[in-house]
Order: structure tokens, then sequence, then C-alpha cells
């Protein structure tokens, strides 16, 4: 098995060892309470959730594959998975590219619950996949919410963040297994509550609230590295380590960034204020390190944005894609693209509802 070193500072060494598994393995439970004993509806549910823009993990210290949290904030975009879902007797039937990935959520799903039925899963991924859009907990999220619908909801909102937050897991090279991943819950916050959600330690959610809305948001990815360039572990290894250094000396700051300066800009609608606080965010701990990955040029890029009037820029995720917020239009944008050699790759808004379930 592979294993990660992760040093975070002088007597700070975490050996991680990335073992993979078969879904249905290593379940997580969360420590949930049921609100009522599932009971299926006889409805097919069909769930349409937004996929998310991760703008910021709060502290890469906190949190490890198997282990979620680290805070972080995002916001959701008009672009979506749906999953469809009904009941069955006992198989658990899946139509999905994502199949390993919805076997083993349908697995803990039933594990929490104590479901003794099977499902019915039909699911469409968005089809922007790496971009830095989520696909893989906007999906989750999708699968998730109609299967507890399906059963007469016995959990809540929370408790489906709780379910794919401890048992958030990736497909593997391995054929027929998976392994832990990252895990924020930014992710399924953004998409089942809509707008720009804040999250804390451990899943929490702290705050949600309609962002930028009728607001225009342009995702360009620079070709900053060669088409055969693979990051590879090395590489990832090194980022996780920088990353977590430079979050031991900036995470008090990014917390006071968000605390006094971002949330009440938001609950302003100060999209011009969000964006230099994003900014200065883009320099601070474990962002630093994710941009400085790509090299110096991603700064380039942002700073020239910016300096055209460019509202909101932010790297998406851990990039190198770049996301844009701004009232201008996609004319108005792409010949402030064009001298740097960036195109628009997407072109959305941002979702203030969040999930949507529709029933037949």
């Amino acid at each position: 098995m592979t294993i990660m070193k992760i040093r975070g500072g002088d007597l700070d060494l975490v050996e991680y060892e990335f073992s993979s598994f078969y879904p249905g393995e290593c379940l997580h439970t969360a420590d949930i309470t049921l609100a009522h004993e599932p009971c299926p509806t006889g409805d097919t549910i069909i769930a349409r959730a937004p996929a998310r823009i991760h703008l910021s993990v709060l502290d890469m210290n906190r949190f490890s594959p198997g282990t979620p949290g680290g805070g972080g904030l995002g916001f959701a975009i008009q672009i979506y998975c749906e999953a469809a879902v009904s009941c069955t007797d006992r198989d658990i039937i899946i139509d999905s590219p994502r199949k390993l990935l919805i076997e083993h959520l349908a697995a803990a799903f039933k594990a929490v619950t104590g479901y003794t039925g099977g499902f019915r899963i039909k699911a469409e991924d968005h089809g922007r996949e790496h971009v830095g859009l989520g696909s893989t907990c906007t999906i989750a999220t999708a699968v998730v919410t109609a299967m507890n619908e399906a059963t007469g909801c016995p959990l809540s909102a929370e408790d489906v963040r709780m379910v794919i937050g401890h048992n958030y897991v990736e497909e593997t090279d391995e054929e027929g297994k998976v392994a832990f991943g990252f895990e924020t819950g930014v992710g399924s916050a953004a998409s089942i509550f809509g707008g720009m959600t804040f999250v804390g330690d451990r899943l929490t959610r702290i705050y949600s609230h309609p962002f930028a809305e009728g607001k225009n948001v342009f995702i360009v990815i620079p070709r900053i590295h060669a088409e055969d360039d693979n990051a590879g572990l090395e590489e990832f290894t090194l980022l996780m380590n920088r990353a977590r250094t430079l979050d031991y000396r900036d995470r008090e700051l990014k917390a006071y960034l968000l605390m006094m300066d971002m949330i009440p800009s938001l609950a302003r609608g100060n999209l011009k204020r969000m964006g230099d606080t994003m900014w200065e965010i883009e320099f601070r701990g474990s962002k630093r390190a994710e941009v400085q990955h790509h090299t110096f040029i991603l700064y380039s890029h942002m700073n020239a944005l910016r300096h055209a009037g460019l509202e909101f820029v932010a790297m998406s995720s851990v990039g190198p894609s770049i996301c844009i917020v701004t009232e201008k239009s996609a004319a108005e944008v792409q010949p402030v693209l064009a001298p740097l050699g960036l195109e628009i790759a997407v072109e959305t808004k941002v979702d203030n509802t969040g999930i949507v379930v529709t029933r037949t």
C-alpha cells in the first residue's frame, strides 16, 4: 500500500496509508439519531443538485482521508447532477457511470438508517469533471437526498451531509475498489442550501446566504501544465506538507477574514468587497500553497483580471481553474481574457435555491 507522509510542523509528522476497499466496507454511521424509522413511499424521487465552487479550506491540519473536517467556504452554481431513486424489495440496481461511489453510499445509508430494502438508482453527472466543480460530492448529494426522500425522510438535511461526509470516497485504479477522499463538507452544504456556505470543522455548517444573485460566473482553465504532466503522489505529498505548514501560520487570520470581512460583505451584497477579501485569502495558508503549486503565472493571471475590473476572482478548489463572478457579460470578459491566452470554459450563474426534489 502507498504511504503518504504529511509534516505539519517540527513535531508533527502524520503517516497515512492509502488503502482501498470494496464498496460497502469501512462504513461510518456518524452517531446519527433518526427522525423516525425509514418507510418507503412508493414514489420515484428525483433530486437535482447544483455543483459547487470550493474557494478555500480553512485548516488543512484538521482533516485527512477518512476524517472529514478542515472547514472552508464555497458556493453553488447552476450546473446540475440528477438522481432518480425508487425503493425495491431487496436488490440495489444502479444505472450510472459512478456505480462504485453510489454502491458505497447506498450501503452507508442502509447502515445509518437500518433500511432493509433495496433501491433502483439512476444518476447522471454534470459532465464537467476535473475543472473544480465537485462532481463527486454533487452526485453524492443528489443520490443520498433522493434515497432519504424515497424512504420517508428518516434523516434531516444535516444528517444527509453527515452520511456523505463520513463516507466520502473516490474510485481508484484498483478494479472494483474505492478509497476515502479529502472532504470538508463545503460541497454538500452548498448543493443542499444553495448560495454561499461557510463550514467549520467536523462538517459543521456555520452560515449560508444568497450570493451574487443574477451575476455571471465564468470558469477559465489556464494551460499551465503540459498535457502529459501528472501531479502524482510526490507532488500531492509536497502540496499537503506545505499547505499544512502554512495553515499552522495563517489559519487564525483566514478565520478572522471570513468572520469580520467576508460574511458581513456577503450579508450586504457587496461583491467587490468580497472579492478583495478573497484575494487576501489567495495569499494565505493552504490556498497560497495550492496557487503556487501551479506557478506564479496563476497569480499574474488573477491579478490582471482584477485590474481589469472583474469584481470577484479566485482559484477554484486546488486549481488551476480560475472562477470569476462579475456583472460583466461574456462579450465584455472575453477581450480581457484573450491577451492572457485564456478563454471561458464554463459560463453559468450562482444557484441560490439549492437541491430541488420532485416526485413521480
